[in-house]
Formats: structure tokens, C-alpha cells, sequence
């Protein structure tokens, strides 16, 4: 049998925390400042980071919160377990305003799965419970995968922060108590072998928000009868942030410390691909206020849409309420 690690680190997170990680000490008034990379204010944006093997997402948070100063509001837009590395998008200052929306976005991955051993955590943190014969060609894993594609019921591992009776799944899971977490609709958008060398699949995997891939792995490893876990897993893509543009840890705490915020994304990068609405001086002061404007219906009344300033900055988020538009969220001028 293998050591026993936790996986995250004895940390598990789930979505829900995510969201509270992203918006802890925000402020509880309308209006926060926006403020972009000007000199004397608060810096507010996105930051891509690299996150390397064997720090836990909160590890990464405390790093650039420390580099920023006393005070910054940073938190991130979805977990990385310790052992997986890659793509973790940080929102800073007014960027956590929107990361309710941010973190709905779909992610993809690099994952190498190992067949024929599996473990209790569905990946090679945990305490191995099977070895079996692999003895499956690439054209049985092609036929698997393509059955797993769309939207599919996909149960949570054991080791994870979904709360079952009250508690978070892991804390029963390491007592060694029964963990039987219902099964939650996700979609996978992509499953495409990059190389298989037995008894590792190399895959790129694209998918919707609340996706475990070590459930992937482990639901792969028990169809195909050989069992399997997940053995190396890097995430390249968050909503419309890529790899490409991240940094490493060290340097981002390096180039932050020296007070330097031209790393930082614009916080209204993601809302440039919703529907938008463009605001008059007259709108825009009425929505900063809090008060509704008229308007056109939108196509979809449940969409989120923006509304952007004369100067092109993103004024607030707007939602269709009693045939009006209504401000949901604020943000002032830069």
C-alpha cells in the first residue's frame, strides 16, 4: 500500500469557497473603486499565475496578499489541488467584485492518468487501494471517453470539501467512515488523447465548472476494469485566461513587491464577452447611484449584461427587472 497524503495539502476546497476566498473583506458599501494601476490607489484586476507543484491555492492567495501590502483583497477564481500545476487566476481589489460570475467559466486541462492502480483520493496523494492488470489497447480508452463526453452525472471523489451530513466529505473520508456524495451534472466539452504509453494516458480535457478530473480518471480506470488515478495534472485554461499569460510565483511576488501593477489584467476583461449596453453621461451617473434606466429587453431577461461608461470602463453590471434595467453591481470611474 502506498503513504497516505491528503490531497490539497489537508486543505479540500469546493466551489462555494472559491467564491468566499474571492470576495473575503470585501467591502460592504455600493461603490468600490475600480481602480486599474494608478499610483496612490488600491491596485484592481486579474493576476494569471503558474502555480507550482505542492502548494495548496490558499498558499498561492497568502503569497501575493503578503507582496501587495496590508489590507489587499485577493482571492482566486477555482482550486488547484497541491499536487496539480498551472493556470490560477487571482482577483485583486475590485476584481473579486466579479468573481461570482468569473468562476462559472469552463476550464481546461493536461492530465496524465495512470491505469491499473487506484487510490483512495483518485490521484497519487493517496493511500493505493487496487493494482490490476492493464491490458486495454487505445482504441478501448478512445470508445470509454467518447461515452463520457456531454452532459454526463458525475459523483465527487470521497476526498473532497462537499459537505455530507453536515461536515466537509473529507474529514469522514479520512476517518475511514462510508462517503456516498450524490452525483452532480457537469459537461465535458473534450476528451482528446495526446499519447498513451502504457499504463499512461496523456489527455487534454475541456469542461464545465464543478468537474473533478481525478472522477474522470477514476471512472475511466473502473470502466475500462483496470482501475486508475490521476498521476500528473496541469491546468491550462480558466474562462479566457491561458497559461501563456501567467507568471511564475516567485517572479509575480517579486515584481509586486517593488509596487510594480502592470502585471495586473483589467478586472473588466471578463465582462467584455457578455451582452453589453452603452450608457450615456446621463445613465451612467443614474446607474452609479443605484437607479434603474430604461431600455431595451434583452433577448434573454436571466442574462447578465454590461454597462459600459462614455470612456469605455465598465460602469456596472446591469439585470432586467420589472421592465427596467437595474443595476446589480457598481463600479465608479477610474
Amino acid at each position: 500500500m502506498g503513504r497516505r497524503r491528503t490531497p490539497a495539502g489537508g486543505r479540500v476546497h469546493d466551489q462555494e469557497h472559491d467564491l468566499r476566498e474571492c470576495e473575503r473583506g470585501r467591502s460592504r458599501r455600493g461603490h468600490i473603486r475600480d481602480s486599474g494601476f494608478y499610483e496612490g490607489v488600491t491596485p484592481s484586476g486579474f493576476l494569471a499565475i503558474d502555480k507550482p507543484a505542492g502548494l495548496t491555492s490558499h498558499d498561492v492567495v497568502a503569497q501575493i496578499r503578503r507582496a501587495f501590502g496590508r489590507g489587499s483583497r485577493v482571492g482566486h477564481l477555482g482550486t488547484l489541488d497541491p499536487l496539480a500545476t498551472g493556470l490560477l487566476v487571482l482577483c485583486i481589489g475590485a476584481g473579486t467584485r466579479l468573481a461570482e460570475w468569473a468562476t462559472n467559466d469552463s476550464k481546461e486541462y493536461l492530465v496524465d492518468i495512470t491505469l491499473g492502480t487506484a487510490t483512495d483520493t483518485y490521484d497519487a496523494g493517496g493511500t493505493v487501494t487496487s493494482v490490476r492488470l492493464v491490458a486495454v489497447e487505445r482504441g478501448e480508452i478512445e470508445r470509454t471517453l467518447a461515452d463520457m463526453l456531454g452532459t454526463i452525472a458525475q459523483r465527487p471523489p470521497p476526498f473532497s470539501a462537499i459537505k455530507q451530513a453536515g461536515q466537509r466529505a473529507y474529514v469522514a473520508a479520512r476517518r475511514g467512515e462510508s462517503v456516498d456524495l450524490a452525483p452532480r451534472t457537469v459537461h465535458i466539452e473534450a476528451l482528446d488523447i495526446h499519447s498513451f504509453e502504457s499504463p499512461v494516458i496523456a489527455l487534454r480535457v475541456a469542461c464545465s465548472k464543478g468537474t473533478y478530473v481525478r472522477s474522470l480518471a477514476h471512472d475511466l480506470g473502473e470502466t475500462l476494469g483496470c482501475g486508475a488515478h490521476v498521476s500528473a495534472l496541469r491546468r491550462t485554461r480558466s474562462g479566457d485566461f491561458r497559461l501563456d499569460e501567467a507568471l511564475p510565483l516567485e517572479s509575480a511576488v517579486e515584481i509586486l513587491r517593488a509596487k510594480d501593477w502592470s502585471i495586473l489584467i483589467p478586472s473588466d476583461r471578463v465582462a467584455r464577452r457578455w451582452p453589453r449596453i452603452d450608457l450615456d453621461e446621463v445613465s451612467c451617473e443614474a446607474v452609479r447611484h443605484g437607479k434603474p434606466i430604461d431600455g431595451a429587453a434583452p433577448a434573454d431577461p436571466a442574462a447578465i449584461t454590461a454597462g459600459w461608461a462614455p470612456d469605455g470602463h465598465l460602469a456596472a453590471i446591469l439585470v432586467w427587472r420589472e421592465g427596467r434595467w437595474w443595476p446589480r453591481k457598481v463600479f465608479t470611474d477610474r
